[in-house]
């Protein structure tokens, strides 16, 4: 531990002075946020002075190259999703997204015996997924059609076993963001996001 010696005399700025240093340092913060940073960083430049010295272009430059990322990033996902062709007759597509270990679901409204047709795949990541089906009369009962664990995609005919909602439950285990892209047809009433 550093001890000050005794014969040095060591008085504390008073509380005044404290808080005006503070004051100063918050202004000249907020105005090399103003003048330099907002447009340096994002293209906004409430003063002009950013335009004057070439930090605001360099700001509009990057919310372009930005901008110009998400559109690639979204063709790139938009080729990676068909599992077939837009023109193939379904009825509906679904684009469910799912944060981290976030979980959602989608059902087809059927009579028992209906058939529907389904594709879907993921974008940026696996699923893992429960295929079922919930009666809507009393007694309720459940039916699991199929399961899978770390899945990219899946296709097939699905015959509802009851009267119920029949589909699908997808589960994000990565630490990523991704989407699910649902296409269905066939005979069902409705199809409900839940």
């Amino acid at each position: 531990m550093n001890k000050i010696p005794a014969h040095v005399d060591v008085e504390l700025p008073p509380a005044d002075h404290l808080l005006r240093s503070t004051l100063i340092a918050v202004a000249v913060a907020v105005a090399i946020l103003v003048i330099a940073v907002l447009p340096a960083e994002y293209g906004v430049d409430p003063t002009g002075i950013g335009r004057t010295l070439g930090l605001t272009q360099m700001g509009e430059i990057k919310a372009s190259l930005a901008r110009e990322a998400a559109a690639d990033a979204a063709a790139d996902a938009a080729e990676a999703e068909p599992l077939v062709p837009a023109d193939a007759g379904w009825r509906d597509v679904t684009i469910v997204t799912l944060a981290p270990n976030e979980g959602k679901e989608v059902k087809l409204v059927m009579q028992k015996g209906d058939e529907a047709q389904f594709a879907w795949v993921t974008v940026d990541g696996v699923v893992n997924h429960d295929t079922h089906g919930d009666s809507t009369r009393a007694p309720k009962s459940y039916i699991n059609y199929r399961k899978g664990t770390g899945v990219t995609a899946d296709s097939g005919e699905l015959v509802a076993a009851m009267d119920g909602s029949h589909g699908w439950f997808w589960r994000n285990r990565s630490n990523a963001t991704l989407t699910v892209t649902l296409r269905t047809r066939g005979a069902y009433a409705a199809l409900k996001k839940m």
